[in-house]
């Protein structure tokens, strides 16, 4: 057999395997309204930019009539490939190949490229379509999971790993992408489970679709799990492009700098956002959109506790996450669940370089039986923990209200932050003047001949004096008043400095984050 021969017989066995499960099972597929394993990453990747690894790997199980059985390409496509010219390393699961179900030559591929963008620097990105364990192979395909568990947890905080669900993903395998940085999950498409529906009525009795329990208004609305949600497969490649582009590949670069403007105008409009009175609801992200370069804010979790905003921008070509509190929902307050949101945003950002910008107006911790015995003191302390340990550039802007140890949850001075500033409408106190009254001043209000206005009296008098920044300005606590119409110009200068920051820690091996 001559040369030319060979290589006819490589591109007829390539071809074959290019097919996954057969092109009956790919039209299949596609009358469902999905994509398949590799047009995912063709949606994914600069075009022609993909290296496939490992596409003749075939497994070893002879049990269960495994033994002559050939599934494509172990179903699962690895390999390397370019988004936005910069590269990353991606394995996407195929659902036309014996359903995606996971088995030891499998994993090890998966395996295989998780170590190639750990040694390369570069992200790792999953697409999650699989049936689940490979029943036939046993508790080879179990020790499959656990390498790539292993792997998860080699990789993170060292390159950015996304997973994007875009079919079943369930039992053990749901792991795997609780311990990446992000998940992607498609709607009506991608399910993310422990335990199955049927499982669940056999055991417990209730009764629940696969999509109630596992899709995206269960992770991105309830659990939190999920921290994007995409309309199909190629808005979730969509998705995960804009997401790479605002961090750096590896934890030891910096994120890309973009186009720069010398010289940042004032923003008139700003000064008309907030409300005339203290206790009106406003829209947090009008303020985040029109300090971010052109508009453009990546939201994260956004569905999820949203009483917090935490997402990415850039502001004068630099990359931040921006951690806001959302006036418009439960007046701002923080909660077990925000505190949990927010927390685990805010270490990402510190492992990999990214500078983080805090917008303040937050009336205090949400007070409640349920919250307590939720443990609001252990979750709400994570994210005191996060911010004190983030060592990035900190710059926090109280737009309104900061009280109490709220105040000091958002990224205060004595919580590390580098600069704050605050605008002239702040209210730094231990609590609201209206609070604060009714216990400083019961004695007087009781004994006053017209109580009701020795109340209003108090409150006026508690709230010029102690409501206010210039107190908190007085004592060193905040660096700056600022006008709101220079905020944008004021965070692009801090960040231009603050870009050398350095700051020495104690030796240890980890911080013991309550959790």
């Amino acid at each position: 057999m001559g040369m030319r021969d060979k290589v006819d017989e490589l591109r007829k066995r390539k071809a074959k395997l290019y097919l996954g499960g057969g092109a009956d099972k790919i039209e299949k597929i596609h009358q469902q309204g999905k994509t398949t394993a590799r047009e995912r990453i063709a949606f994914l990747c600069d075009p022609n930019t993909f290296q496939e690894m490992n596409l003749v790997v075939r497994h070893r199980a002879t049990d269960f009539g495994m033994a002559d059985k050939e599934i494509a390409a172990e179903a699962v496509v690895t390999g390397s490939g370019y988004v936005d010219g910069r590269a990353v390393y991606i394995g996407s699961q195929d659902f036309t190949a014996m359903g995606g179900a996971v088995g030891g030559a499998g994993a090890h591929k998966v395996c295989d490229v998780m170590e190639c963008a750990l040694k390369s620097g570069v992200p790792f990105i999953f697409i999650n379509d699989s049936g689940g364990a490979r029943v036939q192979e046993g508790v080879d395909a179990l020790s499959g999971y656990g390498d790539i568990f292993y792997k998860n947890v080699l990789l993170s905080g060292v390159v950015p790993q996304i997973s994007i669900i875009a079919g079943p993903c369930a039992g053990g395998a749901a792991y795997s992408p609780a311990l990446t940085d992000f998940i992607i999950q498609i709607k009506g498409q991608g399910q993310l489970y422990i335990t199955g529906p049927k499982i669940i009525k056999e055991v417990t009795g209730e009764e629940v679709s696969a999509d109630d329990l596992g899709g995206t208004d269960s992770h991105a609305l309830r659990s939190g799990v999920v921290h994007f949600e995409a309309e199909n497969g190629q808005h979730a490649m969509q998705i995960a492009r804009k997401l790479l582009s605002f961090l750096p590949s590896n934890n030891s670069e910096e994120p890309m700098i973009t186009a720069q403007a010398e010289v940042i105008e004032r923003d008139p409009h700003m000064a008309t956002i907030l409300p005339e009175t203290s206790r009106e609801a406003y829209n947090m992200k009008d303020i985040i959109h029109r300090v971010v370069d052109n508009g453009d804010f990546l939201e994260v979790r956004e569905r999820y506790a949203p009483n917090i905003i935490v997402g990415f921008a850039r502001i004068n070509g630099r990359s931040v996450g921006v951690v806001a509190n959302q006036p418009a929902y439960r007046a701002g307050v923080l909660d077990i669940n925000s505190s949990d949101k927010s927390a685990s945003f805010i270490r990402f950002c510190n492992a990999f370089n990214i500078p983080l910008v805090t917008f303040v107006d937050v009336p205090g911790f949400l007070p409640g039986i349920d919250q307590e015995q939720g443990g609001i003191i252990r979750h709400g302390a994570k994210m005191l923990f996060a911010y004190a340990a983030a060592t990035v550039p900190k710059i926090t802007i109280i737009v309104r209200k900061a009280y109490g140890g709220a105040y000091l949850a958002m990224c205060s001075r004595e919580m590390g932050a580098d600069r704050v500033a605050a605008w002239p409408t702040a209210e730094i106190a231990v609590m609201g003047a209206e609070g604060a009254t009714s216990l400083l001043y019961a004695k007087e209000i009781k004994n006053a001949a017209d109580p009701k206005a020795a109340y209003a009296q108090y409150v006026q008098e508690y709230r010029d004096t102690f409501a206010t920044p210039y107190m908190a300005a007085g004592r060193g606590y905040i660096h700056n008043i600022i006008e709101p119409d220079e905020t944008r110009a004021y965070i692009a200068g801090a960040l231009e400095l603050l870009e050398t920051k350095r700051e020495l820690r104690p030796m240890k091996k980890h911080g013991l984050i309550p959790l």
